[in-house]
């Protein structure tokens, strides 16, 4: 138990009373879900009547965008592929640049005041709507042809390619991750980690969303043949197709945000498994669909969009700095390997997965030490590269099937699912692996506070640190102060002293809306110590000061930084919620298998492009 208040009750409940209770802890307020609900409705609709308006011939600005598309940055692609491919890749671009300056947002100021007051959450918003939207795009724009043996059949006359099918299923995904997300709040209170699992909702469909762009552009490049095909200069197909991978590698980045700004909630070794497995999945497509040098230039766009974004909330917008993870040395590990197993695409996926889990993950160790805030350590080498191993390889397979299906020519069927299967339990077990975390029992820590600065709504102040009994935390991975939604972030190690105790390097906050804690990583123990935290009405939670010294118990960080979630919840809602999101993954992810398995079917690679013919009304 957190130690007793300063100050009479009546004080500490007027200092309760006098917080502006502007930041719900549960869902968002019904005027805000009705403005919410009322423009996605119109912008839905808006939609639909253009769809409508394009099919029946009574609007024809679809049909003039595409041709425009079609001559312009989707060369090579016919309309219906063009338009689409330039729409999504934009929306993809707009909510990197949400995802990022919301986190920002989250972690250097708490609770939104409502979903409508938080501006990151439009280009977020727009961003995943115009991937829907692009998906619905590819749907539509066909009208008199099938759209190659790959499409799909909605009506006697209307065939929509699988590409653009699968597209706007993701981008669905995605948005349905927003509603959900409301209601998550409202049943077990605001979850404020990035790994939320509707908050994975959101990534997950972004990012998936670019396998269905990368079927839309094969569909689009054997739809047109000996004509628009053989018109496109070969540098226009080598760098869309570049950046197609690229871009994946950006999705697939995202779920490391958290340790991008240094608040991981999480084990470390999960970020080199996490930086793994996009790597191996992103580059060795990249370099099998792409050719030559196509991983180094996945990374070089990687690099652009993804350090761009972080100039962009950084410096420019004034939120936090992400760090970068390099992804260089990771990109020449897979252009090695495809070197020396020219014409075994399995083997370069698992031989550069391989690579990429043993020196990309020492060159990411290297790269740590600079760039993060909370660099890698000695003593998690052997467990990190084992996971960054199981991580590269089983990327580099889902990449190495993703190349070979976009370019028709899939291993035998009980093979391919033999080795998807394999890949995605090995990621399971990785990331099960990384979950299982110890508390300490019976250790404490007392603070001592020195050199206190400033009045009660700027005070700082450095600390002595003990914890008992002695020798409980001896040579962890990471020690530090954090201070997070405070508007701003504090994050900074302590320093061992001579006598086994720790100091702080940094004045630390202790004022205001700033929740400070000592974290502490030590192989498998997550655990934390509440210094100060501000009293927060939504919860009915009181003030925890910092007093000059104080001692409190050794406890599972999760309980300080999310202290907004529910204790009174039954376990087996969390489960039964939990389920259907893993219901949506599963069923997102089998129907982008199914898009590839088909592509690769009925667009073999040894079969010339096919002419696209007429469907007679």
């Amino acid at each position: 138990m957190w130690d007793r208040m300063t100050g009479t009750g009546v004080e500490a409940a007027l200092r309760l009373a006098q917080q502006p209770e502007d930041k719900p802890a549960g869902g968002a307020a019904l005027d805000q879900i009705v403005i919410a609900s009322g423009g996605a409705a119109a912008l839905t609709a808006a939609l639909l009547v253009l769809g409508w308006g394009h099919r029946t011939g009574r609007i024809t600005l679809l049909t003039r965008l595409a041709a425009l598309a079609e001559r312009g940055p989707g060369r090579g692609l016919p309309g219906w592929a063009a338009l689409p491919t330039v729409v999504a890749m934009l929306s993809l671009v707009t909510a990197l640049l949400g995802m990022y300056w919301d986190i920002s947002l989250h972690i250097s100021h708490g609770r939104d005041e409502g979903p409508l007051a938080n501006i990151a959450h439009y280009p977020i918003l727009i961003g995943l709507f115009g991937i829907f939207t692009a998906g619905v795009l590819a749907i539509v724009l066909p009208k008199g042809e099938r759209p190659g043996t790959a499409a799909v059949r909605i009506t006697r006359d209307w065939y929509a390619p699988a590409g653009g099918v699968l597209l706007a299923g993701a981008g669905f995904y995605a948005l349905l991750g927003f509603p959900l997300d409301d209601v998550w709040h409202r049943i077990f209170g605001q979850d404020v980690t990035l790994w939320g699992p509707t908050h994975l909702m959101l990534i997950g469909g972004a990012g998936l969303s670019l396998v269905g762009m990368m079927i839309l552009e094969r569909e689009g490049r054997r739809a047109a043949g000996g004509d628009a095909a053989s018109q496109a200069p070969a540098w226009t197909r080598w760098i869309r197709r570049g950046m197609m991978c690229g871009g994946l590698l950006i999705g697939l980045s995202v779920f490391q945000a958290e340790y991008d700004f240094g608040v991981p909630q999480f084990r470390l070794v999960h970020q080199p498994l996490l930086i793994a497995l996009a790597a191996g999945c992103a580059l060795v497509t990249a370099r099998l669909w792409v050719g030559r040098g196509g991983a180094l230039f996945a990374v070089a766009f990687y690099m652009l969009i993804r350090g761009g974004v972080s100039v962009l909330v950084a410096p420019v917008i004034g939120e936090l700095w992400a760090a970068v993870p390099l992804y260089f040395a990771e990109a020449l590990c897979v252009e090695a390997a495809a070197l020396f197993l020219r014409r075994r695409p399995l083997a370069v996926g698992a031989v550069g997965g391989a690579l990429i889990g043993t020196l990309g993950f020492g060159a990411e160790y290297a790269w740590s030490q600079f760039a993060f805030r909370l660099p890698w350590h000695g003593d998690m080498v052997a467990e990190g590269m084992l996971m960054a191993v199981v991580g590269g390889v089983a990327g580099g397979l889902f990449g190495a099937l993703l190349a070979e299906g976009l370019q028709g020519r899939l291993p035998r069927p009980a093979l391919s699912r033999a080795l998807f299967a394999g890949a995605l339990l090995g990621v399971a077990a990785a990331v099960a692996n990384g979950l299982v975390i110890d508390v300490p029992t019976g250790q404490k820590a007392t603070v001592t506070l020195t050199g206190v600065r400033g009045d009660a709504a700027h005070r700082t102040a450095d600390a002595q640190v003990r914890f008992s009994p002695a020798g409980a935390v001896d040579g962890p991975a990471w020690i530090t102060v954090t201070g997070w939604q405070g508007k701003g972030l504090h994050v900074e190690p302590l320093t061992r002293q001579s006598d086994g105790s720790y100091r702080t390097t940094a004045p630390m906050p202790l004022h205001g809306e700033w929740k400070t804690l000592i974290r502490v990583h030590d192989g498998r123990t997550l655990a934390g110590v509440p210094i100060y935290m501000p009293a927060d009405p939504a919860i009915d939670a009181r003030e925890l000061p910092a007093t000059e010294n104080f001692t409190r118990d050794v406890q599972s960080e999760r309980t300080i930084l999310q202290r907004e979630l529910k204790s009174d919840v039954p376990g087996w809602l969390w489960l039964a919620c939990s389920a259907v999101v893993l219901a949506c993954t599963l069923a997102l992810v089998t129907a982008l298998g199914w898009g590839v398995t088909r592509i690769a079917r009925a667009l073999p690679h040894s079969a010339e492009p096919p002419v696209p013919h007429r469907v007679d009304a």
